[in-house]
């Protein structure tokens, strides 16, 4: 039910939470219900407690509860009528970047360099060039983020019950496998399996977001194996993010003293400039495979491909 104080979006809005929308993070609910809006903004009006619950501030990690009372302040929206138009060369890879679709759930092997969705100067990404592609889908959501430079496996659910599935999948420990590949810098060592270090989120005065290792961060776990060595220069590793912090691989990569090629935050230049002159001029992080159980209880597993850039630079490694 909304009890709506204008039509305008320039005025204060109160919505009452349904039990369908319950369990989303107020931060997401507001990317979606504020279309359009930076997410600069939507962090802004939380942290200035502009956003209220019940008449309370909240933060932005704040999960939404069936009857909850929601004050939206006055914020400008692009007009409805005059949507982000996406290219159709975007369009169409995007179409073919397609790995698994059903009814409910639709899967994409991410290029790098496309954010998932827009906002702090980004015009679009790949929900709104996904929600173009399938106007029939008026529900499509993420169910998770990739870093913009990040290629793989992408959810994305067509309707709300399988969003809440997968919410609660990748919530409960082993609900959702999902496996990465890495170039690091060096020879990565066969004993290092796990690294376990506490991350901790700090925004830069210019609004950039990083991540270190700070024992005051949240409890953080990776699990590492060695998939190829190119000698003492790279290696080929695969990594399994048990906890799903922000920047968790890149930055538990670069903790373990093996940063991840092409990183321009947590990498090393002289090392990514070696491998960027072997012609591969990208964040060498990739979100190869995904695995999760269905509302059915039919086990889904998917693989993407890292693409022709990746395997050229690969073979011409082992070619050095």
């Amino acid at each position: 039910m909304k009890e709506i104080a204008s039509n305008s979006p320039a005025q204060v809005q109160f919505e009452t939470i349904s039990a369908e929308q319950a369990g989303q993070r107020i931060d997401n609910f507001l990317i979606t219900r504020l279309k359009g809006a930076p997410k600069t903004l939507i962090y802004r009006i939380l942290r200035k407690g502009e956003v209220r619950i019940n008449k309370g501030r909240i933060k932005p990690d704040y999960k939404l509860q069936a009857g909850d009372l929601l004050r939206i302040p006055p914020v400008r929206l692009p007009e409805a009528d005059e949507p982000v138009l996406v290219g159709q060369g975007i369009l169409t890879a995007l179409d073919n970047a397609i790995i698994h679709e059903d009814k409910a759930l639709i899967v994409v092997n991410k290029p790098p360099g496309l954010a998932v969705h827009g906002g702090s100067g980004l015009h679009f990404g790949v929900i709104e060039a996904m929600r173009q592609l399938r106007p029939d889908c008026p529900q499509l959501e993420l169910v998770h983020r990739l870093d913009r430079d990040t290629s793989g496996c992408l959810m994305i659910a067509k309707r709300r019950s399988m969003l809440r599935h997968l919410h609660a999948a990748l919530r409960a420990e082993g609900g959702v496998d999902k496996r990465y590949l890495a170039l690091v810098r060096g020879r990565w060592p066969t004993g290092t399996k796990r690294v376990q270090a506490p991350l901790q989120k700090n925004n830069l005065r210019s609004g950039e977001r990083m991540v270190e290792v700070n024992t005051e961060g949240k409890p953080s776990l990776t699990e590492f194996s060695v998939v190829q060595r190119f000698g003492d220069l790279a290696t080929l590793v695969e990594a399994r993010p048990i906890t799903g912090r922000t920047h968790q691989i890149r930055v538990h990569a670069k903790h373990a003293g093996h940063p991840i090629a092409g990183d321009p935050k947590y990498g090393d230049d002289e090392f990514s400039q070696t491998i960027r002159e072997l012609g591969g001029k990208r964040l060498f992080l990739h979100a190869a495979f995904l695995a999760l159980e269905l509302p059915d209880g039919q086990r889904l597993e998917l693989r993407a491909e890292p693409g022709r850039q990746w395997d050229a630079t690969l073979r011409r490694l082992a070619d050095d």
